[in-house]
């Protein structure tokens, strides 16, 4: 019993001292963070960005609890107009800080990323964080404010966007329709001058057909009346009839006057006595 006793006494002290060691090697892990963060606000100071860059990444790795370092080479990426690698870091810090008012201040800075990235919806909700961790700052009341009426510009911008998009598209369907119809009627028009041209072309030709016909019919009556009628004696002209009649009368006197000279030359001629044998 005394002796189990002593092994865990002695493993509770090993423990013990075990997490001392570990607590003073982070302690002093932390403390030369802070050293290098420091150097690192120097170098940022004398506008070295490079060697300020090195301490705060060197910071960053030697110690995990200290919250000023990567929120410091935050802001000299935001200075340096490296927005994106600004937000990583004020995130970072943001996770690590421990106190509000290390919350707040990366949570603030976050916003600015935002505003100068014009992500004003994300704005105001970093706005809002910083808020829940310091609600008397006026800075942060005004950027999320600013950050607010950014925010219904844009929306109200995009309304108009769309409500002109809508319009335009609106537009170009009623235009491409006219365009349409318009087209349909010169078609239209095209195929019903064209039926025009075809119909006064059939009808001239139905017209001549007719006005031959009825040329033809004109003259065939007339081709007929002269058939059917006797063709009428022009003045001072006998006709075939009395021409026919004049000769017969002429003929019938001929014969009678032949007659007459017939008969007498039978009663002047002697008659001879013929001889009996």
């Amino acid at each position: 019993m005394n002796k189990t006793l002593v092994f865990f006494i002695v493993l509770l002290g090993n423990l013990t001292f075990a997490q001392d060691e570990d607590l003073k090697a982070k302690e002093k892990a932390l403390l030369i963070s802070k050293n290098l963060t420091w150097d690192g606000n120097k170098a940022l100071s004398e506008e070295k960005f490079a060697e300020a860059e090195v301490d705060y990444r060197k910071a960053i790795a030697k110690s995990d609890k200290n919250a000023a370092a990567p929120y410091n080479l935050g802001n000299a990426y935001y200075n340096n107009k490296t927005y994106s690698e600004a937000f990583g870091r004020y995130k970072n810090a943001s996770t690590i800080a421990t106190d509000k008012k290390s919350k707040h201040k990366a949570f603030h800075n976050m916003g600015n990323v935002f505003m100068k990235r014009k992500e004003y919806e994300k704005a105001v909700e970093a706005y809002k964080q910083a808020l829940r961790n310091n609600p008397n700052d006026e800075e942060t009341r005004y950027n999320l404010a600013l950050a607010k009426e950014m925010l219904k510009k844009e929306q109200d911008q995009q309304k108009n966007d769309n409500k002109d998009d809508k319009e335009n598209k609106d537009k170009d369907k009623k235009e491409d329709k006219d365009k349409d119809k318009n087209e349909g009627d010169k078609g239209d028009k095209k195929e019903d001058d064209e039926k025009g041209d075809k119909g006064d072309e059939k009808k001239e030709d139905k017209d001549e057909g007719q006005g031959d016909e009825k040329e033809e019919k004109k003259k065939k009556p007339e081709e007929g009346d002269q058939k059917k009628q006797p063709q009428q004696p022009r003045p001072n002209q006998l006709s075939k009839q009395q021409v026919q009649n004049l000769l017969e009368a002429m003929q019938n006197e001929e014969k009678k006057v032949q007659q007459k000279i017939d008969a007498k030359k039978v009663k002047g001629v002697k008659v001879k006595n013929q001889k009996d044998w």
